[in-house]
């Protein structure tokens, strides 16, 4: 188990130049435990620096990704979509994507066959639809840099929709392997298709307004009220980017138009909890008892399982296994990594997490009553293994501060 604490850890990082500071906030289902810290202090754009709060608005980047997810089970549940079912008729842009299987001898013709079965939302939700990021699969880079064809953006401003963004083939045949991707973004926009709102106009309808939340926006982030406490609007990230978060870049954003359900998201730490606990006390609020439970279901096939576990194991492995060993038993459920077995002290069996870029990270243990997120406010010269660190750490100590409240309940 990681060593350390929250405070003397993440103090120690602020005073060597590693992080900014960062916001902690957890909580079992029934708020008996609570834990809500603010650590350090954020820089304005003018350059002043004022200690961390608590509603101080964060970027998400991946983390918006579970909210999506959320999103899309509703329109599940309101009979809109099925998890199980083709999609080609809302979504017949994915319908005829290909399949990248290489390249010509000469490097230039990209060799490409059809779909044999139908992409679903079920495969969407977990990255086992062959939709890719173009940095995580060699051939869909290679595709982008040659055969792209420029897409003409759909206004002046050169941003593009989800449609255009991610208009790369397929990377293997749908539900037959796992590769983490746009799968999500897509899922954003059949949201939009089958509701005829935007996808925060959705979300704040069926979960944010239902939770009490008023504080979030995708990019880019206009409401002042929103921009005035932006940890991501300072003078190493004026254009409010992420790229702290990110570690560098950013391009996605400053490029998208539309909502991305797959990283755009803003909102405080607090709120974003509010949707954890919901999602662990099984309230009700947003979802349906049995929808929930479904999310913490294994939901890959034989295939993606074997792909799945390759990823987990591979040089990438670290940032897909989001805290837990590598020799671990895990899948992945509806919304996150899956933990499939009881770590002592630490995660319960079945145990849903994920994160957001490198800084943040998010869980929802049911068995142990436990949910909560740490959010880093790294420099944008971001260290790899300090951050990583800093994870483990609040992962870890969280469960030590829990247990010691138990202690002291029982006298």
């Amino acid at each position: 188990m990681a060593d350390g604490n929250i405070e003397t850890s993440f103090q120690a990082s602020i005073d060597a130049g590693k992080i900014h500071g960062a916001i902690i906030c957890a909580t079992d289902a029934e708020g008996n435990f609570t834990f809500k810290k603010t650590i350090g202090e954020r820089t304005l754009l003018s350059g002043e620096k004022r200690p961390h709060k608590l509603d101080d608005v964060l970027f998400l980047a991946s983390a918006t990704k579970l909210i999506t997810t959320i999103a899309a089970l509703q329109c599940v549940e309101d009979g809109l979509l099925s998890l199980a079912g083709d999609l080609s008729s809302i979504a017949p842009d994915l319908a005829t994507k290909q399949v990248l299987t290489g390249f010509s001898e000469d490097g230039e013709t990209p060799l490409l066959e059809p779909q044999i079965r139908p992409i679903t939302l079920e495969m969407l939700l977990t990255h086992s639809s062959g939709l890719a990021y173009h940095f995580l699969n060699p051939l869909i880079a290679r595709w982008r840099e040659k055969s792209r064809a420029e897409t003409k953006a759909s206004d002046e401003s050169g941003k593009k929709t989800v449609e255009e963004l991610f208009d790369y083939p397929l990377s293997f045949q749908p539900g037959s392997g796992w590769l983490y991707g746009s799968g999500l973004d897509w899922t954003g926009r059949i949201v939009e298709r089958v509701t005829g709102k935007t996808l925060l106009e959705r979300m704040q309808e069926r979960i944010f307004s239902p939770l009490g939340i008023s504080d979030a926006q995708f990019y880019p982030v206009t409401r002042e009220d929103l921009r005035a406490r932006l940890v991501d609007l300072n003078p190493d990230d004026p254009e409010a980017l992420g790229r702290a978060v990110l570690g560098g870049g950013g391009d996605m954003s400053k490029n998208s138009k539309g909502d991305f359900g797959g990283h755009g998201l803003f909102m405080t730490g607090p709120d974003y909890v509010k949707v954890l606990h919901s999602l662990l006390a099984n309230d009700g609020k947003i979802l349906k008892p049995e929808t929930v439970n479904d999310m913490f279901e294994h939901h890959l096939s034989p295939e993606a399982t074997e792909s799945h576990r390759a990823a987990l194991v591979s040089p990438m492995g670290v940032f897909f296994r989001v805290g837990t060993t590598v020799d671990a038993l895990s899948g992945h459920g509806l919304g996150g990594l899956l933990t499939l077995q009881d770590v002592d002290g630490w995660y319960g069996d079945h145990t849903l997490t994920w994160g957001g870029g490198m800084t943040f990270v998010w869980f929802i243990d049911r068995k142990n009553n436990l949910c909560g997120i740490g959010a880093i406010q790294a420099t944008v010269a971001l260290d790899a293994d300090a951050m990583e660190s800093l994870k483990q750490t609040f992962r870890h100590d969280i469960y030590r501060k829990r247990a010691a409240w138990k202690k002291e309940q029982a006298f």
